[in-house]
């Protein structure tokens, strides 16, 4: 994996937890989506 990539998949995961972070805890549950799972999807939203 390059450089360039790897920033980006960097970028890409902050940002996924930033967005998800800033979520009430009732935003995420209407997702589906629990608090202590947010770090977990980031990191899938960087393999996709």
């Amino acid at each position: 994996m390059n450089i360039a990539r790897s920033f980006n998949n960097w970028r890409k995961y902050r940002q996924t937890v930033a967005e998800l972070g800033r979520m009430s805890t009732r935003e995420l549950n209407d997702l589906g989506i629990g608090r202590g799972d947010i770090h977990n999807i980031a990191r899938g939203a960087v393999v996709r």
